[in-house]
């Protein structure tokens, strides 16, 4: 695809805190333009990065008016709204793109196990509550169920303003098959840094990222040499960036992204609980990496 909806290289934001861990909105939006200025083509907001399990909806709805506040016109923000229950996800949906977001993205429900036909009408729901582009997130390992190539591709069909999704399945023949039946303008994304030169060589069109949040530029430039079918340049740079999307995911996400951040000079204080800082020993060998790749 020559021209994708949000640009190839979109960060998934992290949600930064005060000391006390309450929002930190200036440093929201401090962030916000330092990742466009580092090659960010669209962000997601209050994502898993985002720590969206432990930041309730109307704090999300500070930070999307942050983020929004802050980048104007210059990108896309994309809200994340998807949650567990149908009924809530579609009153925040509406919300949320009350005011102003470019789009939504909507996780597959976690915990209550629904099945495809459940997905099918989740989905569904929420995208025809609003006038706004919806992206679906697929994410087995969060989520305990897989959406099918086939239950994705029949909303791609069915429902007009679905428009992509964010596959982080590592299932490159079902990646494949998706890209394969997707009616025209629809999009995949990966949801996984290491997986997005193998996805984008099956045809997806760039990443929902993390390590952009620290090497923007890389992630950009390797994004847009692949599109370029200038592919030995794009797997060197894959090859270089494996060791930290290795390092940012050595225990679970967003917990050593943000001590990345800190320790390339743009703190963002740490996460909350149930989640925790990251040891000693992890935060070393980050920095290591971090060191080895010119960014500190």
């Amino acid at each position: 695809m020559a021209n994708p909806r949000f640009g190839r290289l979109i960060t998934a934001m992290v949600t930064p805190f005060t000391p006390d861990l309450e929002l930190d909105l200036p440093r929201t939006a401090g962030l916000a333009s330092r990742l466009l200025d580092q090659g960010s083509e669209a962000l997601v907001v209050c994502g898993t990065t985002g720590e969206s399990p432990t930041v309730f909806y109307d704090q999300k709805l500070e930070v999307f008016r942050a983020v929004i506040d802050a980048v104007g016109d210059r990108a896309p923000v994309i809200a994340n709204v998807g949650d567990n229950c149908t009924a809530d996800s579609v009153k925040f949906a509406r919300k949320a793109a009350s005011l102003g977001v470019d789009a939504l993205m909507c996780v597959v429900p976690y915990y209550n196990k629904p099945p495809q036909e459940g997905l099918y009408r989740h989905f569904r729901a929420i995208a025809e509550a609003v006038d706004v582009p919806v992206l679906l997130y697929n994410i087995p390992g969060r989520c305990v169920v897989n959406m099918t190539a086939e239950t994705t591709l029949r909303l791609a069909r069915d429902v007009e303003n679905i428009v992509g999704v964010k596959e982080a399945s590592g299932d490159l023949v079902q990646i494949a098959r998706i890209v394969e039946g997707a009616p025209d303008g629809f999009e995949v994304l990966s949801g996984d840094d290491g997986m997005t030169l193998p996805m984008m060589g099956v045809g997806a069109t760039g990443v929902i990222s993390v390590a952009s949040h620290v090497a923007g530029p890389q992630m950009r430039e390797m994004v847009e040499a692949h599109a370029a079918d200038e592919h030995t340049r794009a797997l060197s740079l894959h090859l270089r960036l494996l060791p930290l999307f290795n390092a940012l995911f050595m225990t679970s996400n967003p917990i050593m992204v943000k001590d990345a951040l800190a320790q390339c000079g743009f703190p963002v204080g740490t996460c909350r609980l149930p989640l925790v800082p990251p040891t000693d020993v992890q935060s070393a060998d980050l920095g290591r990496v971090l060191e080895h790749l010119g960014l500190i």
